[in-house]
């Protein structure tokens, strides 16, 4: 029996006391480090400290980013490319992926923009590079990083079916080894300044059932059942989400998990083109655990505020209203092979539908650019039936 969520005991640092006592998990004295990776990393401090004195004004007198940078969590729903160097069989780094973004396929999962993509234009910022494209810049790095990979979970063990991932656990410690350079060359109080201004968005869950409890591969389901499950991962979801906290950030957005029962993936293993409550169903006590999670955070960890992106609500009406938002295919991918376009997903060189905007899903499991961006646009000036306790635009005003 795993512990219940409200068992869990948080230990927050004070509001300071994360980067001033933070050791970093190697020391090398400076005259050993290449000078390089010192310039790096001090440019890197320097543009978030600028980005904190520019961010309400730009140089034309127009408003410019609402936070200095965001930092960014997840799987494939907002990865944009940091599977394509892994040997891994979650990658999108091919067309039509990308058939409708600015520069073709990167990575990203969707026809185009993602969520978080949107999210960033909402916030004044250019959209953020992927880790691994972003390490060797820091001008790139200057509006934060996307730490997100396909087929990762709040468990490590998820998604080994497609073998390479970066789970939650080392997207966390690949902030930390960025933060260590910076904290350690520069002094921890700047650095707390900054990263209490950004934003960091989290979205996790989704794998932890497709690409574990639901696999027939895995065993999970003999050791939990769904409410011992919810409790296993808001367990480990608390701990990292107070690593987080405690290597300096304070503002979050977590996104929900949403009607999984209703992708074509799922649709595709039954005759009808019907939801499936029983997977519906079974999403519902870590939708509640997290929900609970984050008001305690809210509670525990002084400085904090966490908010929550009903993604769960927002699809639900989009399914009730899709003709009221303009579209008309809601139960089949518009990129995919086999029933409802979700028994295989989308194909190198796939020819996908042509009215992409009037589809919900683009392929066996993700969103079209369409819905990403609704659904972003909901989350940042939407009321409290889609996101609470307050939205993005007005936790990054805080």
């Amino acid at each position: 029996m795993s512990k219940s969520f409200n068992d869990i005991e948080v230990k927050a640092l004070t509001p300071l006391q994360p980067l001033i006592n933070y050791k970093p998990s190697h020391s090398l004295s400076i005259k050993k480090k290449n000078i390089i990776n010192i310039m790096f990393h001090l440019l890197f401090l320097v543009f978030l400290l600028v980005n904190i004195a520019t961010c309400e004004l730009g140089e034309d007198g127009r408003r410019r980013g609402l936070i200095p940078a965001m930092f960014i969590f997840g799987d494939s729903l907002i990865d944009n490319g940091n599977n394509n160097n892994l040997p891994s069989f979650a990658k999108a780094n091919y067309y039509p992926y990308g058939i409708d973004f600015d520069g073709g396929p990167t990575g990203r999962f969707s026809n185009g923009y993602t969520m978080v993509d949107e999210i960033a234009e909402q916030l004044g910022l250019p959209l953020i590079p992927a880790h691994s494209e972003a390490s060797s810049s820091g001008e790139q790095m200057r509006f934060g990083v996307n730490y997100a990979s396909a087929a990762s979970g709040i468990l490590d063990d998820t998604g080994r079916n497609f073998v390479g991932r970066i789970p939650f656990n080392q997207q966390i410690k690949n902030f930390e080894d960025t933060l260590d350079e910076i904290t350690d060359n520069l002094g921890a109080p700047d650095v707390a300044q900054a990263l209490a201004k950004c934003i960091f968005f989290v979205g996790m869950g989704s794998n932890d059932y497709l690409n574990n409890y639901l696999m027939p591969n895995y065993d999970t389901k003999n050791h939990y059942n769904p409410q011992q499950y919810a409790n296993l991962l808001v367990q480990h979801y608390t701990q990292q989400l107070t690593r987080l906290y405690n290597l300096g950030g304070r503002k979050f957005v977590i996104g929900g998990v949403g009607l999984m029962g209703c992708i074509p993936s799922i649709l595709a293993k039954s005759n009808s083109n019907v939801c499936s409550e029983e997977v519906n169903e079974l999403i519902l006590p870590f939708t509640n655990n997290v929900k609970s999670m984050l008001t305690n955070l809210n509670v525990n960890l002084p400085g904090s505020k966490f908010i929550y992106i009903d993604i769960k609500n927002m699809f639900q009406d989009l399914l009730t209203n899709y003709r009221q938002y303009g579209f008309s295919v809601i139960n089949r991918g518009c990129c995919g092979i086999g029933r409802n376009r979700g028994q295989i997903t989308c194909l190198p060189m796939q020819t996908p539908c042509p009215n992409r905007d009037q589809y919900i899903f683009w392929d066996a499991f993700h969103p079209t650019e369409a819905v990403n961006i609704l659904f972003a646009r909901k989350a940042f000036n939407g009321g409290t039936d889609v996101v609470y306790p307050i939205n993005i635009h007005e936790l990054a005003t805080l």
